[in-house]
């Protein structure tokens, strides 16, 4: 048997009924400091700097971040029998 429920609350209405905490003042922060940094960035390798420097967990993060990248694409491409569309 197979039961799907659809809720439709807000991101914010979400994050309160499941209890989790308001980190908005935080994220604030944490992009203004990377707007900040990225302020005169004018190269990829400068800007690749930059990433490495402010990222939580620095050059590993990234690597998993574009895996989950890379992974959520090959699953886009893919059937829901995970057979590949045509023309792959």
């Amino acid at each position: 048997m197979k039961i799907n429920v659809e809720v439709d609350c807000s991101p914010e209405e979400a994050r309160r009924f499941l209890g989790l905490p308001d980190v908005t003042k935080a994220n604030e922060i944490y992009v203004d400091s990377i707007a900040k940094a990225m302020q005169g960035v004018g190269t990829v390798d400068q800007m690749q700097e930059v990433a490495k420097q402010i990222a939580p967990m620095g050059q590993m993060g990234l690597k998993l971040f574009q895996q989950i990248l890379e992974g959520g694409a090959a699953m886009a491409m893919s059937k829901p029998d995970g057979s590949k569309k045509p023309g792959d």
